[in-house]
């Protein structure tokens, strides 16, 4: 369940905050603290199955394959340069966790490359993390190239593997 302004209650305290702003998709994860490039930085636990949505994470090749992460988490917006990345390839899901990309300060919003997860996005919409490399819309890693998505520092595997089966079916 996705927190709201007046029941919130951090799920990662002392770790993560969300800063709430008013207007749709305004509001942020920010760290309360510093963490070096490549950390495990929390667990992804907590999680139910759920159908694709805005708030959901895909964590598998098949549309079915998607999960609400019940917590701070889900306040993790996009970025075309991520800081942070959704790790959920091994099998076992208690390995799954959120790892940093980069250094991370106290005070810096997190976020991810959607399409590092997603193959074909609920909601597509138009960038706005102002980056050099903002790629302008965001629909998904179906409608990127390889290098595109591999540019962003992770992509998940089973989103590599519909790629390669993308480009296998086009050659």
């Amino acid at each position: 369940m996705k927190p709201s302004q007046k029941s919130y209650v951090p799920s990662h305290p002392g770790k993560f905050v969300v800063e709430f702003a008013p207007g749709d998709f305004q509001s942020s994860l920010k760290s309360l603290k510093a963490f070096k490039a490549g950390q495990n930085i929390a667990a992804i636990e907590g999680t139910t199955k759920g159908p694709k949505a805005y708030t959901s994470v895909q964590c598998g090749p098949g549309e079915e394959d998607h999960i609400e992460l019940n917590s701070d988490l889900v306040y993790i917006n996009h970025s075309c340069e991520p800081n942070v990345a959704f790790d959920l390839s091994s099998p076992d899901q208690s390995e799954w966790c959120l790892r940093s990309l980069k250094p991370i300060e106290a005070g810096d919003h997190l976020t991810f490359f959607y399409p590092s997860t997603e193959w074909d996005m609920d909601q597509a919409f138009k960038c706005a993390c102002g980056t050099k490399t903002c790629l302008g819309s965001i629909q998904g890693a179906k409608y990127l190239s390889k290098d595109e998505l591999t540019a962003r520092g992770y992509v998940s595997p089973y989103i590599l593997k519909l790629i390669e089966e993308r480009e296998a079916k086009s050659s």
